[in-house]
């Protein structure tokens, strides 16, 4: 498995559990506001996966899960037998994803490789490739997400409230999905590494809490499970 970094310790990535995150390089999506644009820059600069395995069996007892994200950890072959392992340590398991592989989200739940999944859902089914850019297929993301709801699988869909994003398109997205056991709003902030023709798009100011909160409370009628993270 190859794992381009690792934060040790965290409280917010893993609802109701102390978490290590690891992240993979490499994505099949090209958000102009990802945060995490060295993983898909520069996937060269990796660490030891031993070092690795080794912490986790350190910390046992220490963390609670262990959160797998990106990047887009569904690209990587052996992201199934590592999330395995990593449950034979003790460890809950947490998936992030862009949705973009329902087969190998199948595989997972087949496995019984992953305890609780997050997947981002990044804008109305019209303008998916717009805002993800790279291979976005929204047929594929909304195939992953009911592949969940059919599964029973603890998950939650995630969206960022970019500036680019209306009320409408808001309003269109929580209407065309299914109903999902919880959908998380995110607040935009601006990412300290972005590509040069996208300074514009970047520099567009985001959404006041207030305003978010305002969204939610519309959104509610098509998403009652809504939740927000600031």
């Amino acid at each position: 498995m190859i794992i381009a970094g690792m934060v040790k310790t965290s409280l917010i990535d893993f609802p109701g559990k102390i978490a290590t995150v690891l992240f993979t390089p490499g994505c099949d999506y090209n958000c102009f506001y990802c945060h995490n644009r060295e993983l898909i820059e520069n996937v060269e600069d990796t660490l030891d996966i031993n070092e690795i395995e080794a912490f986790l069996k350190k910390r046992q007892g220490l963390i609670d899960g262990v959160v797998i994200t990106g990047g887009e950890p569904t690209l990587h072959k052996d992201l199934i037998p590592f999330l395995l392992k990593i449950k034979q340590y003790g460890y809950m398991t947490k998936l992030d994803s862009n949705g973009s592989n329902p087969e190998v989200i199948t595989a997972c739940i087949n496995a019984k490789a992953v305890d609780y999944y997050a997947i981002d859902y990044k804008a109305p089914a019209h303008r998916y490739l717009e805002i993800a850019r790279g291979n976005a297929d929204v047929e594929q993301v909304k195939r992953t997400i009911q592949i969940l709801i059919d599964t029973r699988q603890f998950f939650e869909v995630r969206t960022t409230v970019i500036p680019q994003l209306s009320i409408e398109d808001l309003i269109q997205m929580a209407d065309e999905l299914p109903t999902v056991p919880k959908y998380v709003l995110n607040p935009y902030t601006k990412p300290s590494l972005f590509l040069e023709e996208d300074q514009e798009l970047i520099e567009m100011p985001p959404y006041s809490e207030s305003q978010i909160k305002e969204f939610a409370e519309i959104l509610k009628l098509y998403q009652p499970n809504m939740e927000l993270i600031f």
